[in-house]
């Protein structure tokens, strides 16, 4: 039996943590129910007995406290809620605890925003690692060691484990139910608590908004620049003469600023205005690529596909807000 530590976080999403929970307590019921031994024996680990979460709107009770667990064989992180500042400060008794049980040959799994726990415990350096989409920037600010893979639903390295955003972090406790008891277990898991297994990316549902935190006053004039024109045709040297600057000095400079070259940043706002009018009735996909800045509909799809994982049409589907759209486009895929 692999005891699981899933850590009872100052400021910790119940959501996160009930979700970790619950998946494997439902892994141990497929087994039990056909005569097998319970695989996970899990904890609710934390600083103290018991914390308040929401304004006192929540008390959880932790099932032991981190002096009393000398040794654990899995650290589950979940998420902390978006006071991200707080959230570190208030957990850092939990960095020293975590780096000991790696060192004893624990596997480290966090959940969502719960990265920013595992990036504080230092045992993530020079490592891959994912997080909610949304928080991307701040975490690559605050951690900058760490090799963010923005777009995944999770990394596995070596033991350490760490999943996407919000709900999507169901996805490495699936991953993580069918490493260690099989594919059956985590099929059963996927239909009880209908997750679509073999997600592997957070694309579709990035909001690309662009990168500001930087104060390269003419890297910003370049952002306003394009976001203001994106329908027209830009290149490089356009911004470059605008600018005054050297072609290798204006890629360098945005490049370090925003992390997208100029052509990528062109991209990303393109797909983003698509992706808005994807989600209204009324344009065909030809009208909305031609709208948005794309007279070849071929390279509009996979450039489209490429930042989103999905093709125009799948989007969507998705995400349409038109009841009667969806209908008409579900009947033709």
């Amino acid at each position: 039996m692999k005891h699981v530590s899933i850590l009872l976080l100052e400021n910790v999403n119940l959501a996160g943590l009930e979700n970790a929970r619950q998946g494997l307590i439902e892994a141990n019921r497929f087994l039990t129910e056909r005569g097998f031994d319970p695989y996970f024996k899990v904890q609710i680990v934390g600083l103290k007995p018991q914390i308040k979460i929401n304004g006192g709107l929540y008390l959880i009770r932790a099932d032991t406290i981190i002096s009393e667990v000398s040794k654990t064989d899995i650290v589950i992180i979940p998420p902390v809620q978006p006071d991200l500042n707080r959230a570190i400060q208030s957990n850092q008794k939990f960095f020293s605890w975590i780096r000991m049980q790696r060192k004893m040959g624990a596997d480290v799994v966090s959940l969502c925003l719960g990265a920013f726990i595992l990036a504080g415990s230092g045992i993530i350096d020079n490592k891959d690692c994912v997080t909610h989409w949304k928080f991307g920037e701040v975490f690559q600010s605050l951690f900058p060691k760490v090799n963010l893979l923005s777009d995944k639903i999770l990394t596995a390295n070596d033991g350490i484990y760490t999943g996407g955003g919000a709900f999507s972090s169901v996805n490495l406790i699936l991953y993580l139910i069918e490493k260690s008891i099989g594919r059956e277990c985590s099929v059963y898991c996927s239909k009880i608590f209908q997750v679509d297994l073999g997600r592997n990316s957070q694309s579709p549902y990035i909001i690309f908004k662009g990168q500001r935190k930087h104060a390269d006053h003419l890297v910003h004039e370049a952002q306003l620049f394009i976001e203001s024109q994106y329908t027209e045709k830009i290149t490089v040297d356009v911004l470059c003469d605008k600018l005054g600057l050297s072609r290798r000095t204006f890629e360098r400079r945005f490049k370090k600023a925003t992390a997208n070259s100029p052509l990528e940043y062109l991209q990303r706002v393109r797909v983003e205005a698509a992706k808005t009018r994807l989600e209204e009735a009324g344009m065909t996909i030809g009208e909305i690529a031609y709208v948005v800045g794309y007279s070849d509909m071929k390279a509009f799809r996979e450039i489209f596909k490429r930042f989103t994982g999905i093709s125009p049409i799948e989007y969507r589907a998705k995400f349409c807000r038109s009841v009667q759209a969806v209908e008409e486009i579900s009947a033709r895929i």
